[in-house]
């Protein structure tokens, strides 16, 4: 319920008796001037459908105090301390001198009422808005694409600890599962906190432990009572096929499988890393950089440094994962646009559809493969899509595949290659070259011209692509290179509110202002 709020200070008002003491130009001081233009509470009111009960803390109050807590990246502990204790933040939040603020759980429902809410990112939004208003991004049509990883905010599990865990959230939230377990789960006890306690330096002691693990786990599922569960229950159920199957394999002998399990000597794709957070994915930003976490995108406009959009997304996904994010960072987006981005997102798909946009690509193309370093690329062939041929080095032409959907056309030189002096630049196959024609061969072979010979294009990605690293600096900084909180859903909400309060501090460094009704830049600063 939100209520009506009393309006009662307790002590006195600090921004009226201490507005000499606010840093001028910062933040704090702008929220304590505008924060009830900003944050109107109408914007709140379907969150709090009923007008009954008690005064409650007013929700504009909260996002103000959401908005630096994401902008200082503190906790929700620290950022009640920081209430309670700092003049700058009584300021900005409209409390009195003496205000004892509120409990730290407020925040906790404050944000879960927004995650549930029709609009969660109602605050990046708002912001946005106020962008718009002042015509900061007018006539401004270059937008620079970059994604980073974010650490999680869990410790990694091996898969012994996962199952386990696994093993006993069902037990808790499907009815009828302790039953279940009580009768055909051995392997350990699962109400005791602790590990097993085996000789963990015996590998045919760990070997028997994860068989019987895995044993336990298929039992249990097997033989849960059929039954409508709901969402934890389900969650629950779903988490446990998963991990009691990502890390194991069927164990064999001589003769072949012999029914039991054993832990696998490979890693999935997908694999879930914790079972505390079943989102975070473990992921290879490049070959020497692994992390566990998630992938934080964004889309900014460098000439004023605001962003435009900004995504949270599980670090799993395809090479071409960026660019699936990128059409949606760039919806909603009037006219057409220079987009700016490295070789993450220059597939051919994304060209494609930008192009069709009607956007300007400064975009880096991927590196081309050679099969033999320092050898011939696919751009050392001639490629006759329309006549279906592909010609080598050496003048030796190929049939390309007949053309499917989203499918490379292959061309087999093969016997052309036996005795071919140029093999030894072209390929390391004994049974000779094989070409991959991506289906937007064409387009890509054309952005790989551009970028090497194009004086203009080199100057404009020189120019303005390396801002976009700037941004990502300012959006991990202070410590939020670790994302708060577990999921997918809430860390995007976060990530959204982190880029709303970094939009909001730019723009009142280039002037932002009110005046009666309308935002807008003060001319002397803008």
């Amino acid at each position: 319920m939100q209520g009506e709020w009393a309006g009662e200070l307790v002590g006195p008002d600090v921004w009226e008796t201490c507005r000499e003491l606010i840093p001028a130009g910062s933040v704090f001081a702008f929220l304590a001037e505008h924060r009830e233009a900003l944050f109107p509470p109408s914007m709140f009111a379907d969150m709090y459908p009923s007008s009954n009960g008690r005064p409650s803390l007013p929700p504009q109050v909260l996002a103000a105090t959401v908005v630096l807590q994401s902008l200082q990246g503190l906790s929700d502990f620290e950022t009640v301390q920081e209430l309670r204790c700092d003049l700058r933040w009584k300021a900005a939040c409209g409390l009195g001198l003496y205000d004892m603020a509120f409990d730290p759980s407020l925040l906790t429902y404050f944000r879960r009422r927004l995650r549930h809410s029709a609009d969660p990112m109602r605050i990046f939004t708002k912001v946005k808005e106020v962008v718009a208003a002042t015509g900061v991004l007018k006539g401004r049509q270059r937008r620079a694409l970059d994604s980073t990883v974010l650490d999680d905010a869990v410790a990694t599990q091996d898969t012994v600890t996962q199952i386990i865990s696994a093993i006993r959230r069902v037990i808790r939230e499907v009815p009828g599962a302790e039953e279940v377990a009580a009768g055909h789960c051995r392997a350990h006890d699962y109400t005791d906190p602790g590990k097993p306690r085996i000789a963990w330096d015996d590998e045919s002691a760990r070997a028997a432990l994860a068989d019987a693990l895995v044993t336990d786990a298929l039992n249990l599922l097997g033989r849960l009572p059929e039954q409508n569960l709901g969402e934890k229950a389900a969650n629950a159920v779903g988490l446990l096929a998963l991990v009691a199957g990502q890390d194991v394999e069927p164990a064999e002998d001589s003769d072949g499988r012999d029914g039991r399990w054993r832990i696998a000597k490979r890693t999935v794709a997908d694999r879930a890393v914790s079972t505390v957070d079943p989102d975070t994915r473990h992921i290879h930003k490049n070959r020497t950089r692994h992390q566990d976490g998630f992938k934080g995108h964004a889309s900014f406009e460098p000439e004023t440094g605001l962003f435009t959009a900004v995504a949270l997304t599980s670090g799993y996904g395809p090479d071409n994962h960026e660019a699936a994010v990128a059409c949606e960072l760039l919806e909603g987006e009037d006219g057409e646009l220079t987009v700016l981005g490295d070789s993450a997102y220059g597939t051919g798909d994304l060209r494609a559809q930008l192009q069709a946009d009607g956007h300007t690509l400064v975009i880096k193309p991927p590196p081309l493969r050679q099969a033999v370093p320092g050898g011939y690329t696919i751009d050392d062939f001639r490629i006759d899509q329309a006549a279906g041929t592909a010609t080598c080095p050496a003048g030796h032409t190929a049939n390309l595949g007949q053309i499917k959907a989203g499918s490379a056309r292959t061309a087999q030189f093969k016997r052309a290659c036996t005795g071919c002096p140029l093999r030894e630049r072209c390929t390391t196959s004994k049974t000779g070259r094989t070409l991959n024609v991506h289906p937007h061969y064409e387009l890509l072979a054309a952005a790989r011209s551009q970028a090497a010979t194009d004086v203009g294009w080199q100057d404009e990605y020189r120019r303005w692509r390396p801002p976009v690293e700037r941004a990502i600096a300012w959006l991990v900084a202070k410590g939020n290179r670790r994302v708060p909180y577990r999921g997918v859903i809430a860390n995007n909400i976060w990530l959204h509110h982190r880029a709303a309060a970094l939009n909001l501090r730019r723009l009142i460094t280039l002037g932002l202002t009110r005046t009666n009704t309308t935002w807008h830049l003060a001319p002397a600063t803008a």
